[in-house]
């Protein structure tokens, strides 16, 4: 009897029951999109069998060819596999809900009290754990990332053009993927993207390894271009008329539009870049305030990409052209979270009825391997940069022509600070605490610190 039960795919779950099981991952969806990808295995292959081993693996390896959070991105796709285009939406948002509403709660403390001792102090600390978290997060990626010289060396190419040459981010990106492309033809050995591979034979799931998806029709494609097309656009058309192209709500939708275009790798990927666009020439931030936003994003559920959120809420905050403060701010987290979450269901809902094509296409993965080793030097400059930061009070700028070279006053350095970061190192790297542990070790830490000693 028991074999016969193990023998057979479970009933297909209808909505009501799959929109629960999202909500609970939802929920629980903390550790980063290791973390997240973990956790939808073992709710959705391992206890419920909705999808079989080798197709959740499948859509693994299509949403890391996408731009964007590749978890929210294969939730909406096994969602959409589930139940259509509602179940997509619904796999989708769910994912993302639960931890933006609490990074808009904690950008709204943040906004009005991190001037206050107490919570100056539990961002002193979380900036050490950050430190140490962004230099796991290179060491992990590049394990997986780094499998030959060719892959390390774009990888150095990348974090020297950024921290030398002060390229954009989105052109290094660029330069990667065709590099990938071209070499993909060229030698497809050296560019091939390694990918997922399943361990052991499926076992029956709702969604098996036979089912098929139907190709749409040219209308459908158009049909959904239009409508995912019209959401991502529509706060345009409302800003406009309100606030003009001059105010933050307007250059929010433009630049974490383009952001949205160029965010393969994750939310590290960017985050220097976006930092450094934030503080320089928007003036959203002050020096340092990214680091504190993705304190508040490790803490949260869901994508870490939603300290985006957190930059949308100050930058709001700070210009609220005629609103007030609080209402801007959840305007422009909001804002900032549509733009940056909406073109995922766009690539998903275009991009998965033709997945087996492109999962097999050789310069898509070649780009994509590419892509990914370069990302390995992004997050390699961003830790550098978060360490400059963290543990000095003053950096300069040094320029010997084209190059652009940060240097620390060495004479400022902030043995405090030092030595919460090699706390968070030992918690993270020597005892494997986790992500949330470690951020509350050091906040906690940085907050005695700070109450008992505050000149620190």
């Amino acid at each position: 009897m028991s074999a016969a039960i193990i023998d057979t795919a479970p009933a297909h779950p209808t909505l009501g029951e799959a929109t629960r099981v999202w909500a609970r991952i939802g929920l629980l969806s903390f550790g980063g999109p290791a973390g997240q990808i973990a956790l939808m295995h073992k709710e959705l292959v391992d206890d419920r069998r909705w999808i079989a081993e080798s197709r959740f693996l499948h859509a693994l390896n299509f949403c890391m060819l996408l731009p964007g959070p590749e978890a929210q991105q294969l939730a909406t796709y096994i969602g959409w596999l589930l139940h259509g285009w509602r179940g997509g939406v619904i796999a989708g948002t769910l994912f993302v809900l639960p931890g933006f509403v609490v990074i808009v709660l904690l950008s709204a403390t943040y906004a009005l009290f991190h001037q206050t001792t107490w919570l100056e102090g539990l961002f002193f600390g979380f900036k050490a754990a950050v430190l140490a978290i962004v230099i796991e997060a290179v060491i992990r990626i590049g394990k997986r990332a780094l499998r030959n010289r060719l892959h390390l060396g774009l990888a150095v190419a990348a974090f020297v053009a950024l921290f030398a040459f002060n390229l954009p981010f989105p052109l290094v990106i660029l330069v990667a993927a065709l590099i990938g492309f071209v070499g993909a033809h060229l030698a497809p050995d050296l560019f091939a993207q390694g990918g997922h591979k399943a361990a052991a034979p499926d076992r029956p799931a709702v969604i098996g390894e036979t089912f098929v998806e139907s190709r749409p029709s040219a209308a459908r494609t158009l049909a959904t271009l239009l409508l995912w097309g019209g959401l991502w656009l529509a706060p345009l058309l409302a800003i406009l008329p309100l606030a003009g192209w001059g105010s933050s709500f307007a250059a929010l939708w433009l630049f974490f539009s383009q952001m949205a275009v160029v965010t393969f790798g994750g939310a590290y990927a960017v985050l220097a870049y976006v930092a450094q666009e934030a503080v320089q020439q928007f003036g959203w931030l002050r020096p340092g305030e990214m680091l504190d936003g993705l304190a508040l994003a490790e803490t949260t559920p869901g994508p870490l990409v939603l300290v985006l959120s957190f930059v949308g809420f100050l930058a709001a905050f700070r210009a609220p052209v005629g609103l007030d403060p609080l209402l801007a701010g959840v305007l422009g987290a909001t804002l900032t979270a549509w733009v940056t979450f909406v073109p995922c269901f766009l690539w998903i809902f275009l991009g998965a009825p033709h997945i087996e094509r492109l999962r097999s296409n050789r310069a898509l993965s070649g780009a994509l391997a590419a892509i990914t080793a370069a990302v390995v030097g992004v997050i390699a400059n961003l830790a550098l940069w978060f360490g400059l930061h963290v543990l000095f009070r003053t950096v300069d700028t040094w320029r010997f022509g084209p190059i652009t070279l940060a240097a620390p006053d060495w004479g400022s350095i902030d043995l405090f600070a030092l030595a919460l970061s090699l706390v968070a190192a030992l918690c993270l790297f020597r005892f494997r605490l986790g992500v949330l542990a470690t951020l509350a070790i050091c906040g906690g830490l940085g907050l005695l610190l700070k109450v008992s000693l505050p000149l620190a």
